[in-house]
């Protein structure tokens, strides 16, 4: 049955060396490519989001994460928005939920 089985042979002569500085390399390598690849693009979303939501005014037609498409109709100073979908509908979200600002007239359009 020793067919199946390849015999391993210790090297008896030279003892293989590994750089010290191997591993400590690679963890910052690892830690740079973790962060241009994952966290910088992530903080890059967050800050334009953050810039969509300081640009917000009374008027601006605006898309939500809900998907609904509406007027911007009043801006409270706790963080919500109310938001026109016709004339008579009337919605209050948080302003945090918006996820675009739309052109003018898209509502016209639909």
């Amino acid at each position: 049955m020793d067919f199946f089985i390849t015999k391993a042979y210790a090297d008896a002569g030279e003892a293989s060396e590994t750089n010290p500085y191997f591993l400590p390399i690679m963890l910052v390598l690892f830690g740079l490519i973790f962060y241009f690849m994952i966290m910088r693009p992530q903080q890059k979303r967050a800050k334009s989001h953050r810039e969509l939501m300081s640009s917000i005014a009374k008027g601006d037609e605006v898309l939500t994460n809900g998907g609904l498409i509406g007027r911007v109709a009043k801006i409270s100073e706790n963080g919500y928005v109310s938001i026109e979908l016709n004339d008579t509908t009337e919605v209050v979200i948080k302003r945090d939920f918006i996820t675009s600002v739309l052109p003018k007239g898209t509502m016209k359009s639909l």
